[in-house]
């Protein structure tokens, strides 16, 4: 039975390398389409990666209260010693954020100052690939860039950039597991403060990391509390929850695009069932006399079926291939408030792609198969 059916759609490949010119514009047309619902469907992954909490997170991010932009988010530094105090505090790390474009951007550079004696302890996730740690502990201006920011902006070590007025030095290339961390520059918390001309003891925010995700809500109300009354009141949320909050217009964007996605799917099915239906109008005889020499109905309408497969899952492995190598190189981000969304291609999306093409091509191939077997032989052979 399976040799059966596999000389049906070796069959089936020879029709379609038959007619080249029409075979070839139905797989642009099928990777037209599925590169758009790739890049679609890796927004929407990616988004939800970075927003969705999970049983893990043990991650708060303590903002200046009622503020929204990095630029307006002013903490004192020495709130780090109040909030390291409280039961359920692991550790604690004080940063200073600034961008180049504190709206919603294909483009942003976004500065994060922290203690060099803290980030290795705080996020020990972090490693170098390129370049040394030890020599942006020793420079004043060294950045630890993101592998996405420097693959962007064309960055190695020893390289100098300037961004929000800014101008470092590339000292080493960072890898995280965490998306954010390979779309930003990690500079020395004295340096950025200076810089950014806010001077020294004040920063934007406060990342903190409880002992378990049970402590999430108890700390972040006891580090708001605490605050409650000072000059400086404080929010605090869990980081993923934070990032959808500042995100916001992003999340409105990409939640239209989700659309988009569904309108491509259909353009592809439609694509490929009329395809396949000009191949049985176009085909009337060459079918009738398979069925005269002893054919069924049932191994045509296979035929047929194998063909819309193959187109769609033939269109659908370049479509999905060129939305992964693009993605791939260029780096896409977005930023909005301080916050990047890396966009950065997954093994799921290629994989449910590639099942989806099976089923739309499978969907559209159904009635043109159909359409095939009922035809009476007498009426093709006329035709």
């Amino acid at each position: 039975m399976l040799a059966k059916a596999m000389r049906l759609v070796a069959l089936a490949v020879k029709q379609l390398v038959r007619h080249p010119v029409r075979t070839i514009l139905t797989l642009f047309g099928v990777a037209s389409g599925m590169f758009l619902f790739t890049t679609v469907q890796t927004m929407q992954t990616s988004l939800d990666k970075v927003t969705q909490q999970r049983a893990a997170d043990t991650t708060l991010v303590v903002y200046r209260e009622n503020r929204f932009c990095p630029e307006t988010s002013r903490l004192p530094e020495y709130y780090l010693n109040e909030i390291r105090a409280i039961d359920g505090v692991r550790e604690v790390i004080p940063i200073k954020i600034t961008v180049n474009n504190c709206g919603a951007s294909l483009d942003v550079i976004t500065f994060r100052g922290v203690p060099s004696e803290r980030l290795a302890r705080y996020a020990p996730e972090i490693g170098v690939i390129d370049g040394s740690y030890e020599d942006w502990e020793n420079r004043d201006d060294g950045a630890l860039v993101g592998k996405l920011l420097a693959q962007k902006r064309g960055l190695a070590p020893g390289d100098a950039f300037e961004a929000a007025g800014v101008r470092v030095t590339v000292s080493g290339i960072i890898d995280s597991p965490l998306p954010q961390d390979n779309s930003v520059a990690y500079v020395h918390l004295p340096f950025l403060q200076q810089a950014s001309r806010h001077g020294l003891g004040v920063v934007t925010q406060f990342n903190v990391r409880v002992e378990t995700s049970d402590d999430l809500k108890r700390v972040a109300l006891a580090i708001d509390e605490r605050f409650r009354s000072e000059g400086e009141p404080t929010t605090t949320q869990p980081e993923k929850a934070f990032f959808a909050r500042a995100a916001g217009e992003l999340l409105s964007l990409i939640g239209f695009t989700r659309w988009i996605g569904y309108g491509a799917v259909l353009a592809v099915v439609g694509l490929i069932a009329n395809a396949v239906l000009l191949v049985v109008r176009g085909r009337v005889r060459e079918n009738a006399i398979l069925q005269t020499i002893g054919f069924p109905g049932g191994a045509i309408g296979f035929v047929v079926v194998a063909e819309g497969t193959v187109l769609a899952f033939a269109g659908t492995l370049v479509g999905v291939g060129l939305a992964m190598a693009f993605l791939s190189w260029r780096g896409l981000t977005f930023g909005n408030e301080g916050q990047t969304l890396a966009l950065a291609p997954q093994a799921s999306v290629l994989f449910s792609g590639m099942l989806l093409s099976l089923v739309l091509g499978l969907i559209a191939s159904l009635g043109p198969a159909w359409v095939a077997m009922r035809r009476p032989i007498v009426d093709s052979l006329r035709s």
